[in-house]
């Protein structure tokens, strides 16, 4: 009786639905309506039969509580072809696209067969009019889906039996011949195989194992795996294997790569462990190990806060040992390198940012390294740093402030300039004779002062000093106050007026002494420290304007118009002598000769001068454009173009000067031409007076002197030109290197590209949509080009010599859809060899990378091949044989 009980509501809905029929009967298509209970209420029918024609069987009230529906939800369900309920096996047949959803999952496939009885659902394909299988079932659940031949799920318990399933989880695609869902949280799958490859059905390669134990989103835990590479098994293999699959980060080892080097023997890199601290924080660990002894230790970290802010830290340390200890050649250093960048959101916080740059270390570090091979690094002078914080102050009138410390070190000579910080405020213009709703407008209403301080703390000195005693003996503090007062007026009403001046205050705290020495036998500086200042001030004025300039030509004619637009500029500064800070010392030990020299030199705002100046600064810019007949233009409006962007010269004549009153003549120009892809920039500077034979300017003009009018003592010439195939003319596209960039080194491949031996996972690239197969051959090659071209004249003494001409060009070319050929190389016309060369040969392998790098000639004298997966899953399965270059290391 309890077994027919639980079926009594069920009972009276289907002999309602089923008279019109007796047993079966096909419902219209399409209708996507429930034929379920209500679970609220079991006496209610949920349909879209109409009401009069349903007879409302007549009950008297239970008053025993009611019974669970045999169902827990509403099915939605439809089909094209007919939708059949058999009552007597109690089932519900859907027939060519049918669908169901019930709960939280949805199923769709040729042929649905629910039994509501077992609760049980069979999900498979069918037939079509040639008699193939077509159809397949798709199952989702929540955010899996699986998309077997057939499948059979039980709603209650949620066990399946699935045939033939694919699914993807991840970067895996999976395909198994049986699977078996035990619950929401376990798969168990027979004779499997699993890959990154994009289509699943033809993979260019595959792990092939008999059982996994899959559990979505967490983990894939397999027996005895073989590696098939075109379905050509290989004897690569494991007796078991574990990837996780979580979505989220997770901590967990880093298999290290194993490997030979020509100098430190053989090695393990990047080992280590990643800490998936939280979601905006993590923290990688990797370590490297030589057989020689030499070592490595690395910290990264990656850190980012939404609409806040992000930043990278990087931290290495190396321990190089060079040659066998006995041996001659033996050597022994320690190379440490700090990278930090942070960036603020700007929407974070509108009056206040910090920003961060930190690229510091020991000066070889990136020419020794054992681990990154980055020429472009590796060939970069300096090393710079900044760390800042700027905050602004709405008031009236504005204050500005801003602290920085910055670095800058040369990788040459070790020398290290540092700022520990520096202080800057200022406050905002102050009109003191105009309101503030009214014009600002002539001499007086003009007029404005502001004020601004600058503080510093500099430190110079050696990289062997770098934050010990000898550093911070060697600080020098300083404050620089200084308050311009200026205004500007028209004249003439085409002549634009500036007039001022500047009162400056200099506060030091250390000064010098300079006496002479009897015991050394020569003047010293003798640091003095307390408190000291000076006061200086000087006037300026300046007078401009800008004249326009047309010459016309024919309207028909492809040039009609060229336009010169010049602005002449003449400016006079005076400067009183400030002769009151200036003393003398003794330069011998008679005691009768001296010499004046100022306390204040060498300080960190200058000192005051001696010689009162009297100055006048001309200056002339130019530049010319061309107006010329547009052919594509729709309403024949002609286009612009820039012939010469600048065109500039500039000199000096100093009226209290004894001597020499006239200064160089500076001439410099820029222009683009090439739709703006050449970057063309010259510069001279001509000297009107004569040199003696010991290379000294002499008070005579080179014109007197059986000369020309001037004399050019130096020149320079920089040609840069970026091509592409995609651009219309010639074009550029952003190729920026990202590794080379992030080491101190250039973005462009003049210099190569950069690499992490035996780490690829920086190289991965995006999966770029898969094109259309066209043809074997195709004239259109993408290619891309990068040029620079640099000259340099100097003829100072009468040398004329060309101290620099040399040419670098980088560039790459897709020799086929997956071949691409690069090459980085130049030549020096003064040393007569080639510079920097590269050759790079990469392949394509769909799921697969191969790339080749090789150094030919020159110091860093080079090799690498690399072949692996392109999954960051997989990363660790590669084959990477390099050969790097030499070093010599220094003591």
């Amino acid at each position: 009786m309890r077994t027919k009980k639980k079926h009594i509501v069920l009972i009276i809905l289907l002999l309602t639905w089923l008279i019109p029929n007796a047993y079966a009967q096909e419902f219209e298509k399409n209708k996507n309506v429930p034929i379920l209970l209500n679970p609220k209420d079991s006496t209610k029918v949920v349909t879209n039969i109409p009401t009069d024609t349903i007879k409302k069987p007549t009950a008297k009230v239970d008053s025993l509580p009611k019974k669970k529906p045999m169902l827990e939800g509403i099915v939605y369900r439809q089909a094209k072809d007919y939708e059949k309920l058999d009552q007597k096996k109690k089932e519900l047949t859907l027939y060519n696209e049918a669908e169901i959803k019930y709960l939280d999952f949805e199923i769709k496939a040729g042929k649905i067969i629910f039994n509501y009885e077992k609760n049980e659902i069979y999900a498979g394909r069918i037939k079509d009019s040639l008699g193939k299988l077509t159809q397949s079932p798709v199952f989702t659940q929540g955010q899996q889906i699986v998309e077997p031949d057939s499948i059979r799920y039980n709603t209650k318990t949620q066990k399946a039996i699935v045939w033939n399933s694919k699914t993807s989880q991840g970067e895996f695609r999976i395909k198994a011949e049986m699977t078996k869902k035990e619950n929401d949280s376990v798969y168990f799958m027979e004779n499997v195989i699993f890959t990154t490859a994009k289509d699943i059905e033809d993979p260019e390669y595959y792990f092939k194992t008999r059982k996994v134990k899959f559990v979505p989103n967490k983990k894939v835990v397999t027996g005895v795996t073989n590696m098939v590479i075109a379905d050509v098994p290989t004897p690569i293999g494991l007796p078991f294997a574990f990837f996780p699959m979580a979505e989220n980060a997770e901590s967990g080892f880093i298999i290290p790569t194993m490997g030979d080097t020509r100098q430190q023997g053989y090695y393990m890199q990047n080992g280590g462990y990643y800490f998936a601290i939280s979601d905006r924080l993590d923290l990688t660990l990797l370590g490297d190990y030589y057989t020689n002894g030499s070592y490595a230790l690395r910290a990264e970290s990656n850190y980012a806060k939404r609409y806040k802010y992000n930043g990278r830290f990087n931290a290495r340390f190396e321990n190089n040992i060079f040659s066998e200890l006995g041996l001659p050649d033996y050597q022994r250093n320690s190379n440490y390198n700090i990278q930090w960048s942070h960036t603020q959101d700007p929407k974070s916080n509108p009056n206040s940012r910090f920003s961060a740059s930190v690229n510091m270390g020991s000066s070889q570090y990136f020419r020794q390294t054992n681990n990154t091979y980055n020429v472009g690094a590796s060939l970069n002078n300096q090393m710079n740093s900044s760390i800042s914080y700027s905050k602004t102050f709405q008031s009236v009138p504005q204050v500005n402030m801003s602290l920085t410390a910055t670095h800058s070190q040369s990788t040459n000579t070790g020398d290290i300039n540092m700022t520990l910080p520096t202080l800057q405020a200022s406050v905002d213009r102050i009109f003191p004779f105009a309101s503030e709703s009214g014009p600002k407008k002539g001499l007086i209403k003009n007029l404005n002062l502001s004020y601004n301080i600058r503080g510093e703390n500099r430190a110079r000195t050696k990289e062997e000093y770098f934050f010990k005693k000898e550093m911070f003996d060697s600080l020098n503090t300083g404050f620089q106050h200084s308050i311009p007062l200026s205004t500007n007026f028209k004249l003439f009403k085409h002549f634009s007026v500036t007039a001022g001046g500047n009162y400056n205050e200099v506060w030091y705290f250390n000064t010098i002494k300079k006496e002479y020495n009897v015991d050394k036998g020569k003047v010293v500086d003798t640091r003095v420290n307390g408190f000291d200042s000076f006061r200086t001030y000087n006037l300026s004025a300046s007078i401009g304007t800008t004249v326009y300039g047309t010459f016309n030509f024919d309207k028909n004619a492809k040039l009609q118009a060229i336009r010169h637009v010049m602005r002449p500029n003449v400016s006079y500064s005076y400067t009183p002598s400030f002769d009151r800070y200036f003393d003398t010392y003794a330069i011998d030990a008679s005691g009768r000769t001296f010499e004046e020299y100022t306390r204040f030199q060498g300080g960190l705002f200058g000192a005051p001068g001696q010689n009162y100046s009297n100055i006048m600064s001309f200056g002339l810019s130019n530049s010319f454009e061309a107006k010329m007949r547009d052919d594509k233009s729709e309403t024949g409006d002609p286009k612009k173009v820039m012939l010469l962007n600048s065109f500039n010269l500039s000199s000096s004549y100093n009226i209290s000067a004894d001597s020499l009153k006239l200064a160089p003549l500076r001439l410099s120009a820029g222009t683009a031409i090439f739709n703006n892809k050449m970057q063309v920039n010259f510069g001279a500077t001509l000297d009107p007076y004569a040199i003696d034979n010991s290379g000294r300017r002499i008070d005579r003009f080179n014109i007197d002197n059986g000369g020309s009018l001037l004399r050019m003592t130096s020149a320079n010439l920089t040609l840069n030109w970026s091509l592409n195939s995609q651009d219309a003319v010639f074009g550029g596209t952003d190729s920026s290197n990202k590794n080379n960039v992030q080491n101190g080194g250039r973005a462009d491949d003049l210099f190569g590209q950069s690499g992490r031996l035996g780490e690829n996972r920086d190289q991965e690239e995006e999966e770029e949509e898969e094109k259309p197969f066209t043809g074997f051959y195709n004239a259109k090659l993408p290619w891309d080009l990068t040029f620079a071209y640099s000259l340099t004249y100097s003829n100072n003494n009468r040398n004329s010599d060309i101290t620099n001409n040399s040419v670098m060009v980088s560039g790459n070319i897709d020799i086929s859809p997956k071949w691409k050929v690069g090459i980085s190389t130049g030549y020096d016309f003064v040393n007569k060899g080639v510079t920097f060369t590269q050759l790079r040969f990469e392949r394509d392998l769909m799921s697969w990378r191969m790339d080749f790098n090789w150094v030919p000639i020159g110091d860093y004298t080079s090799w690498g091949f690399f072949i692996g997966i392109k999954s960051s899953m997989l990363s660790d399965i590669k084959w990477e044989k390099r050969n790097s270059p030499d070093k010599r290391y220094r003591d």
